[in-house]
């Protein structure tokens, strides 16, 4: 991985940043969230706002919505039980058939839905793992590749959420993990106060400051000249 002797940002929460047995040089940062901004508003449709039921948002990224057998196993299983779901379909979504309980595109604007779900299956990217701390919702974290196996242990072993296997997870792992984490009543108030916390962080401003930081000084910005 490039190093810049300048400057160094990384995106990744504090509570699921582990400590390294080797610490990162001085020009690194850490920014708890540095969510985009909603382009787009996004309403619930009123099929699915005047049922009962938790909201679930399903993800698996452009390259694993792709996968429709999957994507399509998913659905049909989340279509048999009492909750609502929004499933981005990703490019082939004219190939996903979706139930009575489920609404869905083949593109979504996530940053405006996620604020309003209940939980949130993923694939575990960065990008989502992220944004689901800073709106505060648990994960089921079904992983394909790279950073996502990562993202997933991590995930499971914090305690925000379970890791399943992709492929290889019985129907009752997935039930039962949804029903499992949307009862957790006590993960939902420390997730609502960690998502506080990185909202309040503001990451995204405190990148820019530290940008224009090197720009002004032409100079390496170190922790020990701005704190980390």
């Amino acid at each position: 991985m490039h190093e810049s002797p300048w400057l160094n940002l990384y995106s990744y929460p504090r509570e699921a940043d582990y400590e390294r047995a080797v610490p990162l040089g001085p020009t690194w940062y850490r920014l708890d969230s540095t969510v985009r901004a909603a382009e787009a508003t996004w309403s619930l449709p009123p099929s699915l706002s005047s049922r009962q039921g938790a909201l679930i948002y399903l993800s698996l990224g452009s390259l694993g919505s792709a996968d429709v057998a999957l994507m399509q196993r998913l659905v049909d299983l989340l279509g048999r039980t009492g909750h609502r779901v929004v499933v981005s379909k990703g490019p082939l979504a004219d190939d996903i058939t979706l139930h009575d309980n489920m609404t869905g595109e083949g593109f979504l604007p996530q940053p405006a839905i996620l604020p309003q779900v209940d939980l949130v299956i993923t694939h575990g990217g960065n990008n989502t793992v992220v944004e689901a701390f800073h709106h505060g919702k648990p994960m089921v974290v079904l992983p394909l590749f790279w950073d996502q196996v990562d993202n997933a242990q991590r995930v499971e072993e914090t305690g925000f959420g379970r890791r399943l296997a992709t492929y290889d997870f019985e129907d009752g792992e997935l039930t039962g993990a949804i029903d499992e984490l949307l009862a957790d009543e006590a993960l939902r108030s420390r997730m609502a106060r960690i998502a506080a916390r990185m909202q309040a962080a503001d990451g995204t401003t405190r990148a820019a400051d530290l940008i224009e930081r090197v720009a002004l000084t032409s100079r390496p910005v170190t922790r020990d000249a701005a704190p980390a």
